[in-house]
């Protein structure tokens, strides 16, 4: 068996162990902690002097009639093992703030496990079934995460979340089967590897690369939040639990741009080519109208909804340049972003617990009675507006670079981004820990000893750690983003 199936096999057996009675915080954590081990592991022992796959699987699963056989089929590279690393480092910071003691407790930690599980699936799977399936299987814990222990108006919040992830997910499925049909018969394969190497030694005129091109970027688009099909993630993000919340801004969003990095733009570069302009012109509504959108919101974690959204336009950016150094600089600011938006939504939601609030105009001083949250919070702000010394820097960095040699001009209007991000967040955290400490705060309390810092303090050093040693991801991304493009 691959280790990359044991990251598989971990979260399955802890979810049957929490089924069998073993008490499920503690399941949780042990296969998370484990997990994490694992994919350090793989990071440690993945050469990227070897070019293609490595810790492949490759088995024949089943063949449906009329349809390509379906492998279980894996492995990893420098594009998606920083998302593994990504995925199970979020994961155990996630389990360990859980609340103890949270009703359904079996039921809570078995679907933070069933997400985990399926953004790995998602991101280690080589065919596109299973890729696609992972991805299903990941979204419906999080619809009832959401409506089940979410905050108020969560039953509204998990429908629309619900309808609007459902169509977005159609979308992509007709995309795919639209793909499949304009391959001649004895091409049709599941296999990604297979589909990119034919697309490569025949491609398609770029008219009839247009219309599936359209469905992946439409439907990976709606589950990327990319404008204007973004309307259900600030609401999401503001009423989920702060696990949840996590999981899925830092996570198991990066599936749709995962998507567009590894299958739809590889298969159909025609495809990007016709919509470029088109997509040029939505990212900058999600950099630069959501940028707007969130300096006016009066609520810390609907803030941080629409700041999740208004990033996303970047990494947009970074793909739509197609060169080497762009996306290089998707790879990483595809981490980074997931552990500094899952690092924020941790700590706002330790805010919301301990002081009963959310709202800018109940909040303040906070830094005088939480001096660990407020230095967490400054360290993760700044990461989200890309201060050196902080991984999403060189992510941001790399794609404007790389967006310069593709459209200067659209370039330089995104790094306007970067100012409106200073805008929000700046005011976020003078609202939250400066100022007058309002009377009824005055007896909240930090966060005390070490275990329960501990998750804040792995986000927190995952994301210096990359900032100052940026070469601990590129090593590894470098060398697949070269041989992608020479092999083109």
């Amino acid at each position: 068996m691959s280790f990359v199936s044991v990251l598989l096999f971990v979260p399955l057996l802890a979810f049957i162990a929490i089924i069998l009675r073993v008490p499920a915080r503690q399941a949780a954590l042990g296969a998370s902690l484990l997990n994490l081990l694992v994919s350090l592991w793989i990071y440690f022992q993945y050469d990227p002097k070897i070019q293609g796959f490595q810790f492949v699987q490759d088995i024949r699963w089943i063949q449906l009639p009329g349809l390509p056989e379906i492998h279980y089929h894996v492995g990893v590279d420098g594009m998606n093992l920083p998302l593994i690393l990504l995925t199970t480092i979020v994961t155990l910071a996630a389990i360990i703030v859980s609340p103890e003691g949270i009703k359904r407790e079996s039921e809570f930690y078995s679907y933070l496990l069933a997400i985990s599980l399926g953004a790995i699936g998602a991101f280690v799977s080589l065919d596109l079934f299973f890729f696609y399936i992972f991805h299903e299987f990941a979204l419906i814990p999080t619809f009832l995460l959401i409506g089940i222990w979410g905050s108020e108006n969560r039953q509204f919040v998990s429908l629309q979340i619900t309808l609007y992830l459902m169509v977005g997910s159609l979308v992509l499925l007709v995309g795919i089967l639209a793909l499949l049909v304009l391959l001649p018969q004895e091409a049709r394969t599941f296999d990604i590897p297979m589909l990119i190497d034919y697309a490569k030694a025949h491609p398609l005129p770029i008219n009839k690369e247009a219309v599936p091109f359209a469905f992946l970027l439409v439907g990976f688009g709606t589950l990327v939040s990319l404008f204007p099909f973004y309307t259900w993630a600030p609401a999401g993000y503001a009423v989920a639990p702060t696990p949840a919340a996590m999981l899925h801004a830092g996570v198991l969003k990066k599936f749709g741009l995962y998507g567009l990095l590894r299958v739809a733009i590889p298969l159909l570069p025609g495809g990007l080519e016709h919509w470029k302009s088109w997509l040029y012109i939505l990212l900058l509504g999600n950099i630069l109208y959501i940028g707007y959108v969130t300096i006016v919101q009066k609520e810390l974690t609907t803030m941080l909804g629409y700041s999740s959204v208004m990033h996303m336009g970047y990494i947009f950016l970074g793909l739509a340049s197609w060169n080497k150094i762009g996306i290089s600089g998707v790879v990483v600011l595809m981490v980074a972003h997931g552990l500094s938006i899952a690092l924020l939504f941790a700590l706002a939601g330790e805010i919301k617990d301990r002081t009963g609030e959310i709202k800018f105009s109940e909040l303040g001083g906070l830094g005088q009675r939480m001096p660990f949250i407020s230095v967490a919070f400054v360290l993760a702000s700044f990461a989200s507006i890309g201060v050196p010394g902080l991984a999403n820097f060189t992510g941001e960095l790399l794609i404007f670079f790389g967006s310069w040699q593709a459209q200067p001009w659209i370039t330089a209007l995104a790094i306007w981004g970067i100012v409106i991000s200073a805008v929000y967040q700046l005011r976020a955290v003078q609202s939250v820990f400066f100022g007058k400490l309002p009377a009824h705060l005055k007896d909240v309390e930090d966060l005390q000893g070490v275990a329960k810092k501990f998750p804040y303090l792995l986000l927190m050093a995952s994301l210096l750690i990359i900032g100052m040693m940026p070469s601990s991801l590129l090593s590894i991304i470098k060398p697949t983003v070269e041989h992608y493009f020479s092999a083109n």
